[in-house]
């Protein structure tokens, strides 16, 4: 009711059609423009059990100008799962209290990944670890599988293994995205370019994102051993961010303090 008061009938291309008793839409208006009964929708104020559909819903949310947050809660309060958010910005759009996050995280690395996991933006310390230079967009999965860094480490295998079942389940949380596109050509380009690759993704597993514990053969620093922790911003949900830090008793957290400071 709050939300169908606020909309004026110029607004949703209605004549004013002269004094009104209370300000905004009426409910007999709301349900026309939405293409439902009167009636279905006074119940649907009033939070009867009916049942609704994420169309009509859809309907609604346009006719009382819903933002895209408002429209998510009208799923909830309608017993529906609510359709995948969306942050209408780019993902190397980021706000400064992004790049500020990742950079009070040194002196320990932190990068942030798009959902094809480039990065898009990193801390000093990540470039120094994998060699990042500005402006380049370095693929995280790309990295592992082509880089040689990244194939003398003991447990090699199963960190691929992990790796990709991790990929594939955090891209299996948006498949109607905007972005599934990109991602479906972005693993097609990794399977052609990686065997393993395509022999891990076509395994079909899938593993919760986590903690990944992998290492690294640094060209100046030696054998590195961290574990990579993702996080997510609920405001920017194409974005991950992803922080590194040294396992202890591997000398890692020494060598990266030694890359920092010379």
């Amino acid at each position: 009711m709050s939300r169908r008061a606020r909309v004026s009938p110029a607004e949703a291309g209605l004549p004013a059609g002269g004094v009104r008793r209370t300000p905004g839409l009426r409910r007999e208006e709301v349900a026309v423009l939405a293409g439902v009964g009167t009636t279905w929708y006074q119940w649907l104020e009033q939070g009867r059990d009916i049942t609704v559909s994420p169309q009509v819903l859809d309907g609604v949310a346009r006719v009382l100008r819903l933002s895209s947050v408002e429209r998510r809660h009208l799923y909830v309060l309608a017993g529906l799962n609510p359709p995948l958010p969306e942050s209408g910005q780019r993902p190397d759009d980021l706000c400064p209290g992004l790049r500020r996050l990742i950079d009070a995280w040194l002196p320990w690395p932190a990068h942030i990944l798009d959902p094809c996991w480039n990065t898009v933006a990193h801390n000093a310390s990540a470039a120094l670890v994998w060699g990042f230079r500005p402006g380049e967009r370095r693929n995280w999965l790309a990295d592992f599988f082509t880089d040689p860094a990244y194939r003398t480490a003991d447990r090699r295998e199963d960190d691929a293994r992990r790796l990709v079942a991790q990929f594939r389940a955090s891209r299996s949380e948006r498949p109607g995205s905007e972005e599934a596109a990109e991602v479906a050509e972005a693993v097609a380009g990794l399977c052609a370019l990686s065997e393993e690759f395509a022999r891990l993704w076509e395994s079909g597993d899938v593993r919760p994102e986590g903690q990944l514990v992998y290492e690294i053969d640094h060209p100046r620093a030696g054998r590195l051993c961290f574990e990579s922790t993702p996080l997510r911003v609920p405001s920017r949900p194409d974005l991950t961010i992803a922080v590194h830090n040294p396992v202890p008793g591997t000398g890692t957290a020494e060598k990266v303090q030694g890359l920092l400071g010379g």
